[in-house]
């Protein structure tokens, strides 16, 4: 089962993994173990799977998720305190409320004396946001450090020997972005599982590959689109947790309209149902023409049976 509950303590999931590190990442750690008092953006939190997903999307305000346990961040529209110990972010797209705190983030690490974070994003934004944060530094008259890698669609970012990132291009108004996190594993082909140990080494050294490549993936990120952008990247309908949008969803919104700017209404969701193979949806930047209560009753009314209990609503 999983569970959505407010969520502001970032280390509590590692704080008794014995592992090695290097002393950037000590530092990292500790600096997370005391900025956890600091409240200064509301996040709900998710754990499923070994994963826990804290954030909070709203269309036209700010959007912002962080998987802990992989060490990425998903968009800037706000930077909660207690992300900061996130070293990578990926970016969806360019609108203010995905991206607008990237500069808060950069100078909050360097303050810290923390190392430069690494910021993917659409190959479209990269030189405009380089410029925004020269305009910054120059106001701030302090350093922004940090490491813009301009990514397109379909592309792969290796972060380990076990997680992959891949890009798929979505439908919106401006180029976007989403993102699925792999996990990569070799696994021993089946014609030789029945070959000992010795036997397995002896054809490893002639040269033969005895292994394949596991996929999983993890979760998917669609940020703002249109559902052809989901449709395009099947995929995502895979991963374990997908993090999607369902900005309008008042049956006399038009959907016409809707897809146009590069969005999602509720009846999208609803003609995709059989589609969805994930563990768990969860579905927010709604839109601030509704309130709470107004969203759940029409989702429950289109949805009654919430994807049988997989569809979490981020309100």
């Amino acid at each position: 089962m999983s569970d959505t509950t407010p969520s502001n303590n970032s280390s509590r999931r590692d704080s008794n993994r014995v592992q090695k590190v290097s002393s950037a990442d000590r530092l990292d750690r500790d600096i997370a173990e005391t900025i956890g008092s600091v409240d200064n953006a509301p996040t709900l939190g998710l754990s499923h799977s070994g994963l826990t997903i804290d954030g909070y999307s709203r269309a036209a305000v700010q959007t912002y998720w962080r998987i802990a346990e992989l060490k990425i961040g998903f968009d800037l529209g706000a930077q909660p305190w207690d992300f900061m110990a996130l070293p990578r972010y990926f970016i969806s797209h360019a609108h203010l409320d995905h991206i607008a705190a990237l500069p808060s983030y950069v100078a909050r690490r360097r303050m810290m004396k923390m190392e430069a974070p690494t910021i993917y994003l659409p190959e479209s934004a990269a030189s405009a946001v380089d410029s925004v944060l020269k305009c910054f530094s120059r106001l701030d008259r302090g350093r922004l450090p940090c490491e813009l890698i301009p990514v397109g669609p379909n592309e792969e970012i290796e972060l380990s020997r076990e997680i992959v990132v891949t890009t798929c291009a979505m439908k919106h108004s401006i180029p976007a972005l989403g993102f699925i996190v792999w996990d990569r594993r070799r696994k021993l082909k089946p014609e030789y599982a029945s070959l000992t140990g010795d036997q397995i080494r002896d054809l490893k050294l002639s040269g033969t590959d005895v292994t394949y490549e596991l996929r999983v993936p993890l979760v998917a990120y669609t940020g703002d689109t249109a559902p052809e952008g989901l449709d395009s990247c099947p995929d995502m309908y895979r991963a374990k947790i997908l993090i999607t949008e369902m900005t309008f969803v008042a049956p006399d919104h038009r959907r016409e309209k809707i897809h146009k700017h590069g969005h999602t209404h509720l009846d999208d969701i609803v003609a995709r149902r059989n589609d969805f193979k994930n563990d768990i949806v969860i579905c927010g930047h709604f839109s601030t023409r509704y309130n709470d209560s107004q969203i759940k009753r029409w989702v429950d009314k289109a949805l009654p049976d919430r994807l049988d209990g997989r569809l979490q609503l981020w309100i």
